[in-house]
């Protein structure tokens, strides 16, 4: 299981991801907004998002996982 973690303190502007949802490196797991900037988090691994840990409009500081990624699932 790989945990998908936000960089920068920000607000949880986008969920783009769900759970079963499967990714590939470089997809878009969700958008956070700081500053007025939006800042993609993006999949490093491929997998299936396993679940999601944050809810809309949540502020997430600089660590905090956002979304687990399970790189052995199948769908």
């Amino acid at each position: 299981m790989f945990l998908a973690r936000a960089e920068i303190v920000s607000n949880v502007w986008k969920i783009v991801a769900r759970e079963g949802d499967q990714v590939g490196p470089g997809d878009v797991l969700a958008v956070l907004e700081s500053m007025k900037m939006e800042i993609p988090l993006r999949a490093p691994v491929s997998g299936y998002v396993s679940k999601v840990l944050v809810t809309l409009g949540q502020i997430v500081q600089e660590g905090d996982p956002v979304m687990e990624i399970d790189e052995t699932a199948s769908a």
